[in-house]
């Protein structure tokens, strides 16, 4: 973080100093909401949790070595005859964090970089991220921390040196993405489609392309370099055209995308290869990631790194090289025995679920005309409200369709729409199973697996399906690059 006296931050939080010596100490360390991540001349902020309310953890977080705690409250000592907990007391612990998020960005000589869509954001906020580094120093979302607190958090975790600073950014609702890029501002805004993830939280996809769009509605005007990157294979964000003042650049496979795929292919058990077209000229990709819908993730980061000053060999090169960042996102191990598991837990939603699908039916080609199988491994999708009866069924036809070996459903009334789905497409006799729990699909698959199947785990971050994943590679082998 940029070092800032606690002066300084309680002016940008509105704040009222407690116990607090000292107004000129600065705080050069991490800004952290967990007590077990504080770091010598950090800031603890004190928010409640599902089960613990962070004040309770201010005083220790001060011991280990915080400088302050941002508080709702003043902060008792540890016992009666401790030091006392310094504190910056706030109104509102989260808008003050947004506060500070915002401060430190205006201090930064950094292009920021906001990136949304309902499907792929995380693996192209990554490829991306792989991309800038390779112009200057890069910060960027870790994992998912998408929204009104793990965005300020990255943030603040840059200082003076960063150059390109990447942000996911997701949303619930109407007004979110708005709310994160006041705390942010972007210069380059990234959309990179509108699917049905959240439906039943929005009510709808031109809802969801409501929300997706103010994104592009914050960018400055072409004249102070905004720039608004939109998928031009997915009509609603080409159609987000109209509501930015923000020159546009378009990619995808449409033959007037800017930034463009042409003879895409699977090789290498699904890895996608293309030719990578930029207004600058164009070069071959092979990627080390799996499965096709990568290809589309790829373009929006190359077209970022196109508007940074990357050359198209450059950034060719960069994507070939790049992997995922981010842990349970078609994470591919195989075991010494010959079983492949792809870890894709993380989360799901229709348009993810079938890619992944796709993507295991192009890995496990390879090994079919040796007697190598696909599994399935899936479970709910969360927040799709009246849609879910369908989109679970849905999926499970598409395993059908596309000869996955084996389907197992895991968990209980949308793993059952899964199951049911795919038995009434009709063509499986019992190569598709409806198991209660984690536990169940672990000691089935054990029985069953054999050399060269590829088994894919997938279903909402809620279920925690990647324990299945996990139980499978306890002590089995290793990652494959």
């Amino acid at each position: 973080m940029i070092a800032l006296s606690l002066a300084e931050i309680i002016g940008i939080v509105g704040g009222q100093p407690h116990d607090i010596p000292d107004t000129d100490l600065k705080v050069t360390g991490p800004v952290v909401i967990d007590s077990r991540e504080v770091r010598p001349g950090g800031l603890f902020a004190a928010l409640p949790g599902e089960r613990v309310d962070g004040h309770d953890f201010a005083a220790r977080a001060v011991e280990e070595g915080a400088v302050a705690v941002l508080a709702a409250r003043p902060v008792p000592a540890a016992a009666a005859d401790a030091a006392p907990v310094p504190s910056i007391v706030v109104p509102d612990v989260q808008a003050a964090l947004g506060a500070l998020a915002r401060a430190v960005v205006q201090r930064l000589d950094a292009t920021v970089v906001a990136l949304t869509g309902s499907a792929g954001k995380t693996s192209t906020k990554d490829l991306t991220a792989q991309l800038l580094r390779r112009l200057g120093p890069t910060v960027w979302t870790p994992e998912s921390f998408n929204n009104e607190l793990g965005l300020p958090l990255t943030a603040m975790s840059a200082d003076e040196t960063t150059r390109h600073l990447v942000l996911e950014m997701g949303a619930r609702g109407k007004g979110h993405i708005r709310y994160l890029t006041e705390l942010t501002p972007p210069r380059l805004g990234l959309v990179l489609n509108v699917g049905t993830a959240h439906i039943g939280e929005f009510g709808g996809r031109e809802a969801i392309a409501e929300a997706k769009g103010e994104l592009v509605e914050a960018l400055p005007a072409a004249a102070e370099g905004g720039v608004a990157l939109l998928n031009a294979d997915d009509p609603l964000v080409r159609a987000m055209a109209t509501r930015t003042k923000a020159r546009t650049l378009l990619f995808g496979e449409a033959a007037d995308a800017d930034v463009r795929a042409e003879n895409v292919r699977l090789a290498d058990g699904g890895r996608p290869s293309f030719t990578l077209h930029t207004p600058t000229g164009c070069s071959e990709v092979t990627m080390r990631l799996y499965g096709e819908h990568h290809v589309s993730n790829a373009l929006a980061a190359a077209a970022v790194a196109h508007e940074l000053g990357m050359s198209v060999d450059e950034i060719a090169v960069a994507l070939s090289e790049a992997g995922q960042l981010s842990r349970w996102r078609m994470e591919v191990t195989e075991r010494r025995d010959g079983v492949t598991v792809v870890n894709d837990a993380y989360n799901a939603n229709p348009e993810s679920m079938r890619a992944a699908l796709r993507a295991l039916v192009a890995m496990g080609a390879a090994g079919q005309a040796e007697g190598g199988r696909t599994w399935a491994v899936l479970g709910p999708m969360a927040e799709l409200g009246e849609e879910s009866l369908a989109e679970h069924d849905a999926v499970g036809r598409l395993a059908v369709r596309l000869n996955v070996s084996k389907l197992v459903a895991v968990g209980g009334q949308e793993a059952a729409w899964l199951d049911m789905g795919a038995k009434n497409e009709g063509s499986w006799g019992e190569e598709s199973v409806h198991v209660s729990d984690v536990r169940a699909a672990v000691d089935l698959l054990r029985s069953e697996l054999r050399p060269g199947d590829v088994v894919l785990v997938k279903a909402s971050r809620s279920v925690g399906l990647e324990r299945v994943a996990q139980a499978l590679l306890e002590g089995e082998g290793e990652v494959v690059r």
